[in-house]
């Protein structure tokens, strides 16, 4: 039977470590993720931003993304922040990045402690749908208190499994044993409706990860008055 890290058992913050079967996986080797990911840097004007925010950062992959589309001078301008439980993988993370970016050991569910600023991009990949974190409340609080008021959001819902280091296409719930995608489906559903509210254009793309991708609406004042 081939390894999964979704079945690894007691080892808290470090099921997703550099030693764990998480770190076999690698989402950029996989031309669907980077496809998806790619179009949604896009369609958030990934070269207009200047600082960005990305909660379950692991090694960094998400910013190697980054750094392979934009030019060098582009890349080292970015203010960079990274949030992460597993130690290891943070550890990992400033080795690849040392220029121009903050990592965090930090359990997500208490960002207040870490006293970031606001930012132009937030991004997280699999990350708040974890089973240790209320979803909506944390989701709703980064909109109203990391993001600026023109800031963009993007958000990877995995619709796959990973097995042996290999992506299975189709999410599963603990008590099915085919794909069920309901609860991925309300997830995203409630991210686009509360968004909307706020005044954000929202679209969902990809296949293997579903990318909500979100920019503000901004209103042109009416200076002719």
């Amino acid at each position: 039977m081939q390894q999964s890290f979704h079945q690894d058992k007691g080892l808290g913050k470090e099921k997703y470590g550099n030693n764990s079967s998480f770190s076999l996986i690698n989402k950029n080797e996989e031309p669907s993720f980077i496809h998806s990911y790619t179009q949604a840097l896009f369609n958030v004007n990934i070269k207009a931003k200047k600082n960005i925010l990305n909660l379950g950062v692991n090694r960094g992959d998400e910013f190697e993304v980054i750094k392979n589309i934009l030019t060098k001078e582009e890349f080292e301008k970015l203010n960079l922040v990274g949030v992460d439980y597993s130690a290891s993988a943070i550890t990992l993370a400033k080795q690849r990045f040392a220029k121009n970016a903050i990592f965090y050991t930090h359990d997500i569910n208490d960002l207040d402690k870490l006293a970031l600023e606001k930012t132009d991009l937030l991004i997280s990949i699999g990350t708040l749908q974890s089973s240790s974190i209320n979803f909506k409340l944390l989701f709703m609080s980064l909109v109203q208190n990391y993001l600026k008021k023109d800031g963009s959001i993007i958000l990877g819902f995995p619709n796959c499994r990973w097995i042996g280091g290999e992506m299975i296409y189709g999410a599963k719930a603990k008590n099915y044993s085919f794909s069920e995608l309901s609860v991925l489906h309300k997830d995203i559903y409630f991210c686009k409706k509360y968004l909307q509210q706020k005044k954000y254009r929202v679209t969902i793309t990809g296949k293997n990860y579903l990318f909500l991708t979100a920019t503000k609406i901004l209103i042109k004042e009416n200076k002719d008055h």
